[in-house]
């Protein structure tokens, strides 16, 4: 009789054995599979993040150069009375072409930041809690400021490029958001609370008032109403506009509004880098583009790096998941092997005085394995699956939860505003370095949990390796022996 019928009469015969060593093989093979699943999952979530999550080069104004030239200027002149001014360089829009077209820059969003007072309408008033209220600008100037608007204007080249869009900190609500065919027109994107307080709608006209120069009136298309996060009011300042009278424009509007010699310029422009992990050649290839006395690109690929480190993490502990298992589920079979082995001493003896070769009786013990790994497998493939999510959010939930914090506390106010706006200026959340907004966002990132044929043909061979290794150590003592020492034993 062959070994192959002798293992399959054996495992049919002995239904109760059998039936153990087929829990306890599916047992050890589930766990090992949760943890593939895992790893797996982890390191398809990293590779997603590099689209879905990016990371951003941002040009601006070298703020550090214009401190430097403000200072030498304060300390050659001679005149005590004047105040040094700092003075920031505009963007061109042209140097921002040059990198838009670089390998590796996918999308950009130009920023162009300033200030108008209401004309045609009334802005939102905030309290301060402080024994006065805000209705508007910085130190809560009515319309007739010369020197601040009560409204801001945010002009970009699309409003769904800005982190509180993106981010899904604000939505649109009626109409639709600014987009780059809206450049030279005067379509705006108003909040929804200055829309209640005055009943526009979209559709509708307002005006606004330049507050330098000739102070001329502008008029103005709503085409869309966007509603702001509730948080929103609430991280407002004493001495900043409430975010209700925050309007979206075109950057050439923006432009137009803050005076003819801004035409073709810009605070700032943040382009999109496809592969984050190109970010610094990007910022190096930039940099020859462009006047670094005057410029500066800064980079932020914190939600990139946040999201990588949280799943480098998970995919850490799914590996010693599977490595833990697998030993753990060699020295639990060889053990059980060992038991089932010594109970047979008296079939290895017969079979060996009857001038069996023992590679053939090693061969039966591994041939039983497989047929019971055959049916664990199934069983580990059904239920891994169950598993693997319900380890994997644990582990994602964990480990977002330290991320995040790590990036609330690194985004505490200090930071600089590479945005290039003017204070209170909201533009600077289209990805400047300092905003926590997208890591913090972006860290909770699930895991896909799927098995699939690769993972069952995996799974497959650390289950044929942990037979193999448990038949091989539990049958080294008893195939050492005569035949006839094992009989009389």
């Amino acid at each position: 009789m062959n070994f192959c019928k002798r293992a399959w009469l054996n495992v049919w015969a002995k239904k109760g054995r059998s039936i153990l060593l087929i829990l306890v093989s599916a047992a050890i093979l589930m766990f090992v599979l949760a943890g593939l699943l895992i790893r797996s999952a982890a390191i398809k979530a990293t590779n997603q993040a590099k689209a879905d999550v990016g990371a951003t080069v941002t040009l601006s104004a070298n703020r550090q150069a214009a401190f430097k030239q403000m200072r030498k200027s304060s300390s050659s002149s001679s005149s005590t009375s004047s105040r040094p001014k700092l003075t920031l360089t505009p963007v061109k829009l042209s140097d921002a072409t040059k990198i838009a077209k670089l390998s590796n820059v996918g999308s950009y969003n130009v920023t162009s930041t300033t200030s108008a007072n209401a004309k045609s309408y009334d802005t939102v008033s905030t309290s301060t809690g402080m024994g006065g209220s805000n209705s508007g600008g910085p130190g809560g100037m009515k319309s007739g400021s010369s020197s601040s608007g009560d409204t801001q204007i945010d002009g970009v080249t699309a409003t769904s490029l800005t982190s509180d869009f993106s981010d899904k900190q604000s939505k649109i609500v009626k109409g639709r958001g600014i987009t780059a065919s809206d450049k030279n027109t005067n379509h705006v994107v108003i909040e929804k609370e200055l829309a209640s307080q005055n009943n526009l709608s979209v559709g509708d006209t307002m005006t606004f008032k330049q507050t330098t120069g000739s102070k001329t009136t502008v008029k103005v298309k709503i085409v869309g109403i966007y509603k702001a996060s509730s948080s929103s009011s609430s991280t407002a300042g004493p001495m900043s506009t409430d975010p209700s009278n925050t309007v979206y424009t075109s950057y050439t509007l923006a432009n137009s509004i803050k005076g003819s010699k801004y035409a073709g310029t810009a605070d700032s422009v943040t382009f999109n880098v496809t592969t984050p992990s190109k970010v610094s050649s990007v910022k190096k290839a930039g940099n020859q583009l462009i006047s670094t006395s005057k410029y500066t690109l800064s980079t932020d690929d914190a939600s990139y790096q946040t999201v990588k480190a949280s799943m480098s993490s998970v995919e850490s502990f799914a590996n010693k998941i599977v490595w833990l298992v697998a030993i753990a589920g060699t020295i639990i079979l060889a053990l059980i092997v060992i038991l089932m082995i010594r109970e047979r001493r008296f079939e290895i003896g017969v079979l060996l005085s009857l001038g069996e070769a023992r590679w053939k009786i090693v061969a039966q013990f591994f041939t039983e394995m497989i047929m019971v790994l055959v049916v664990a497998l199934a069983i580990a493939g059904a239920g891994g699956k169950f598993v693997g999510n319900q380890l994997g959010s644990q582990l994602v939930s964990q480990t977002a939860t330290t991320t995040q914090t790590t990036s609330t506390t690194s985004g505490q106010p200090g930071g600089g505003n590479q945005g290039g706006g003017q204070p209170g200026s909201q533009s600077g959340h289209t990805g400047g370095p300092g905003s926590s907004s997208n890591s913090t966002t972006k860290a909770n990132t699930k895991l896909a949990i799927t098995v699939s044929a690769v993972d069952l043909a995996e799974l497959g061979g650390f289950g044929l390796a942990i037979t193999f290794l448990s038949i091989m150590i539990a049958s080294g003592g008893i195939l050492r022996l005569e035949p006839r020492k094992v009989l009389i034993s």
